[in-house]
């Protein structure tokens, strides 16, 4: 039982950490040293559904790939599958919020009035205002700041 809340916890510390990372990469590696990988997602149409910052997901996705490889050699109860666990469910969660929910590379989830998913909307707007790499904010997926919550809806 005690190892299952661990490996649990550990699922669940990695998720809240990829969180960070996510804002750290967005911000001081994404808008900085690899913006020319980054820059077509700012752009109103780039004419296509794939962009050069899809390939930003192999720098999540390989450690956590390591991680499962080597952690499985030592069975399931090492620590490094739970912790390639968390980082995976992260990469579904930026999946399925960013990519489906905000930008609409799929038609899922159009019509959601859900006062927090109104929150993460209205801050990735906030962030996309800026087409350029500085004077960038909001630079987190699912930590929002609180006045994204407060404010009304922009008209449309």
């Amino acid at each position: 039982m005690t190892a299952l809340l661990i490996n649990i916890g550990t699922v669940l510390l990695t998720f809240l950490f990829m969180e960070f990372m996510a804002w750290f990469t967005h911000k001081f590696v994404m808008h900085d040293l690899l913006w020319m990988l980054h820059r077509d997602h700012h752009k109103k149409d780039h004419g296509s559904i794939f962009e050069r910052n899809d390939a930003f997901f192999l720098i999540f996705a390989v450690p956590a790939i390591i991680l499962f490889a080597v952690g499985v050699q030592h069975g399931i109860s090492d620590i490094r599958i739970w912790i390639g666990a968390g980082i995976t469910l992260y990469g579904m969660a930026y999946f399925l919020v960013h990519d489906v929910f905000i930008h609409q590379r799929a038609k899922w989830l159009r019509n959601t009035d859900n006062f927090y998913f109104r929150a993460i909307r209205r801050a990735h707007k906030m962030h996309h205002k800026h087409l350029d790499r500085h004077e960038g904010e909001c630079f987190g997926m699912l930590f929002v700041p609180l006045r994204y919550f407060r404010e009304k809806p922009a008209a449309t």
